[in-house]
């Protein structure tokens, strides 16, 4: 069995401490993105939003999620010493292949089956991960303890304000 990915949140406030914290580099890449497009003033204030900054802030936080790969039979193990965890199974039951991520606070594992294509499993189950897991949590969080990536967007001296509404 392998790992990768640093991120094993034990509470929904540490998930939500990494979240925010991503929000500063997710603004920073966006920017530096903008910048490399050649985007003026005026088009960065139009097309960088809120909600561009906040899909960047949601990769990168899902990026860092620590996932397992190994065998079938080694997930099954893994489901044996951890039996209150409710699993959400993605992929086919025909596949040797495993890839998980296990959120201890929901005590809920997600798993994606794969044949071949590794790194397109695990980009697939920390996508699903965050959107089953991670993404209702912090939904559910009041708007004001999610004003450090929200809060604005800004390039230069001109600035486009997000709001506190986009969560994808």
């Amino acid at each position: 069995m392998e790992s990768e990915g640093t991120l094993s949140p034990e509470s929904v406030a540490e998930a939500r401490a990494a979240f925010e914290a991503a929000g500063p580099t997710a603004r920073e890449v966006v920017r530096e993105t903008a910048k490399a497009m050649e985007f003026d003033r005026e088009e960065y204030r139009e097309r960088v939003t809120s909600d561009v900054v906040e899909r960047a802030r949601n990769v990168l936080f899902a990026d860092r999620l620590a996932v397992s790969i190994g065998t079938v039979d080694e997930f099954e193990t893994w489901l044996d010493e951890h039996p209150a965890y409710d699993v959400v199974r993605l992929g086919s039951d025909e596949v040797a292949r495993v890839v998980w991520h296990a959120a201890p606070f929901a005590e809920t594992v997600v798993a994606a089956t794969y044949q071949h294509e590794r790194e397109a499993a695990v980009g697939t189950l920390r996508r699903q991960a965050f959107g089953r897991i991670y993404r209702p949590r912090f939904e559910d969080a009041t708007d004001d303890s999610m004003t450090e990536a929200d809060d604005s967007v800004t390039e230069g001296d001109g600035s486009a304000e997000a709001d506190d509404s986009t969560a994808e």
